[in-house]
């Protein structure tokens, strides 16, 4: 990060150039656009306007929980406008970040230019919004969950007292401090590699409460809340990105036609997502015969014909707005649609913002057995072979993500070959293996009774960070990438091919790669997760596990990419040093599992009593069952990754002795050619010496 040369005023946020000069910034600026300030105040008041009027008639700022007393109208209605609010405000942030990282060209340099440097001032803003609007919500939802006027809840010790028990205000809090980070960060950044830093934490700050509210409860939680998570993330990308490329057009930006054809990807891949995930989540909450019949249902249907509307205003834009843009340069109607389908976006938001208010059909008379509240779904039976194998629930998550990276890596390997290049076909049955991992431990019966079994769930963790790894890394997907995907060229602008460069040499790879960086986080995190107590907390939150299966599927990654990895790594490692990186952390892994073995200790013993699966008698037991998969399933994987390292040893020797046989075949012609001029030298003198 660099630091601004000049801060970012709210009077005139967007500069018309920033140029990098003998090391300095200097920065020529213009006045906001009124049109996209006009459009914001439009579009946010009729999305209050919406939420507050459905919330009425629906009657759901009515609805009383039992045992909470009423909060009052101020307090019932606040909940859903701070709510809107914060969205709209994170949404704008999100959308500036896509369009400074991914959207608009950096400098050569790597500075962000004119039009980068716009968005971010105006993410730094809506941040800050974003953030007072996630402490009011805060408060809001305290109150609301209290029974309590807000008005209470100013003093201090009153609100630390309500948070610390209600879930959704501590989400808020923590989305608060992420925005916070943002809105301060924004202010200093200059470069194009920090800026995707910064989107990806935006994107992130969307997490709390995507995990959180009716969606994080009852029964099928675990579907609801992945379905949740991938419909909100989506949605902000849509509506941030159109905004951003709104104010684009507005400032007159030279990059408009390039960011409107990336951005016309992105937003049809986010509506396939938004219908998919939008469609799942309400199967999961009213019930096809309710749709039309309850409050909530009627709601649902509302948001799905605005989503269809969406889709339509946004395949005109495609079809329409964006070729007279990029052949004509007509930005009028891609101007006209793009303002609709914001609007249409606002009202969707509002939507949203009275469903999250409207209790479920399915969660009312309803009572859940203990062990679906607990994990989402009931279990019918303890954990045979059949059932691990057979019975499926497919993981929305990650379950998409290895369908998705296997579908990826095949259209590359397919663009290769019809281009008449190979590609080995090793590599890619490694890749597919490494896929089928994921979905295997996260989606079959492993995936299914992992929550709820600690020795299951230890086979999970291994197949995440020892299995799936270790095949991924030998599918080298940033070689096919860097090999299927086109350069940018000399004056053209860095598209994904260029991101991926990027990626690979950034300083986060160069550090994660660090041979003992990659060691500690592999081994030590095990022992930090299920040794600090962060196990016993995480067992009780669903968002806890998909996080927990990222950092599996990650750190295990980072750790065998630099070791047997296909693609060149950031910090390339001689075999005797792979070797030795590999021996160094297999005692400490075994050690791991003897340690869970010889435990007297239950981890999250609080957690599986409260489940009472009537096949687990013994707790303990089934801790050192789980300790003695640990220790034996290093195994495998440490086999396959000697003999991959042997087999790229011995290929690497292969190829330096034939570097050395070309070397010593150019010598030897050398030498025959001197001694030949040699003869000839000598012959000429005879001949001289004879006359």
């Amino acid at each position: 990060m660099r630091g601004c040369a000049r801060r970012c005023h709210s009077s005139a946020p967007y500069p018309s150039d920033v140029r990098q000069q003998q090391g300095t910034v200097t920065t020529t600026r213009t006045s906001r656009p009124a049109g996209v300030t006009t459009l914001a105040v439009v579009g946010t008041s009729l999305a209050f306007v919406v939420a507050v009027l459905l919330i009425t008639l629906s009657g759901a700022a009515g609805e009383e929980i039992a045992g909470i007393s009423d909060p009052g109208a101020f307090t019932r209605y606040g909940v859903t406008v701070t709510r809107v609010l914060a969205e709209i405000a994170a949404v704008v942030t999100i959308g500036s970040l896509l369009l400074a990282a991914f959207l608009v060209p950096p400098q050569k340099s790597g500075t962000l230019a004119a039009d980068g440097y716009a968005a971010v001032c105006t993410a730094a803003i809506s941040a800050w919004c974003w953030m007072v609007a996630s402490i009011a919500a805060a408060l809001f939802a305290a109150a609301d969950g209290a029974g309590r006027p807000v008005t209470d809840l100013l003093d201090p010790q009153v609100f630390v007292q309500f948070v610390g028990a209600i879930e959704q205000p501590k989400a808020w809090l923590i989305t608060a401090f992420i925005a916070f980070v943002l809105a301060v960060a924004s202010r200093v950044v200059l470069s194009w590699g920090w800026t995707t830093v910064l989107f990806f934490v935006a994107v992130g700050g969307l997490i709390p409460i995507g995990a959180t509210g009716h969606s994080s409860s009852g029964g099928s939680h675990d579907v609801a809340t992945n379905s949740l998570l991938i419909h909100i993330i989506a949605a902000a990308l849509w509506v941030g990105g159109l905004i951003a490329l709104i104010a684009l057009g507005r400032r007159k930006g030279p990059d408009l036609p390039l960011a409107a054809r990336r951005f016309s990807r992105i937003a049809l891949a986010c509506w396939i997502a938004m219908a998919i995930s939008g469609v799942i989540n309400s199967l999961v909450r009213v019930a096809p015969g309710d749709l039309f019949t309850t409050q909530y249902g009627l709601l649902v249907f509302a948001k799905i014909t605005a989503l269809g509307m969406l889709g339509v205003f946004g395949q005109q834009q495609r079809s329409r707005g964006v070729r007279a843009l990029t052949e004509r340069g007509t930005k009028g109607a891609f101007m006209q649609l793009a303002g609709v389908e914001v609007l249409i976006m606002f009202v969707t938001l509002g939507i949203a913002g009275a469903l999250a208010r409207t209790q479920p059909p399915a969660e009312i008379g309803t009572v859940p057995g203990t062990i679906e509240l607990l994990i989402g779904y009931p279990l019918e039976g303890p954990p045979t072979l059949a059932r691990l194998l057979f019975d499926w629930r497919f993981d929305l998550i990650y379950g998409s993500l290895a369908l998705v990276l296997a579908a990826v890596y095949l259209a590359g390997v397919r663009r290769l070959r019809r281009r008449g290049d190979s590609w080995p076909v090793g590599r890619t049955v490694a890749w597919l293996l490494g896929c089928a991992t994921i979905l295997i431990s996260t989606s079959s019966g492993i995936g299914k009774y992992s929550p709820a079994m600690f020795s299951v769930h230890m086979g999970n963790h291994m197949l995440l960070s020892m299995v799936a790894p270790v095949f991924l890394v030998l599918g080298g997907a940033v070689t096919l990438a860097l090999r299927a995907l086109p350069p940018a060229g000399k004056n053209g602008a860095p598209g994904p091919r260029e991101w991926v460069l990027a990626f690979v040499h950034s300083p986060i790879s160069r550090g994660l790669t660090q041979p003992l960086v990659a060691g500690v986080l592999f081994v030590g995190s095990f022992y930090l997760l299920y040794f600090s107590g962060l196990f016993d907390v995480a067992l009780d939150y669903h968002w806890a596990h998909l996080a927990m299966n990222a950092h599996f599927l990650l750190v295990g990654y980072v750790f065998f990419w630099p070791l047997i990895g296909v693609d060149p790594a950031p910090r390339p490692l001689q075999p005797l040093g792979r070797l030795g990186l590999m021996f160094a952390s297999m005692p400490f892994h075994a050690f791991f599992g003897v340690i869970l073995m010889s435990s007297q200790t239950v981890m999250g013993a609080a957690f599986y009593r409260g489940l009472d699966l009537p096949w687990v008698n013994d707790l303990l037991s089934e801790q050192r069952l789980g300790g003695g998969i640990a220790w034996a399933s290093g195994e495998i994987p440490a086999l396959i990754v000697l003999i991959a390292l042997m087999m790229q040893w011995a290929r690497a020797d292969e190829r330096q002795a034939k570097r050395m046989d070309r070397k010593a075949d150019g010598d030897s012609e050398a030498d025959l050619a001197a001694y030949n001029e040699m003869l000839r030298r000598m012959a000429n003198e005879g001949d001289q010496t004879r006359r």
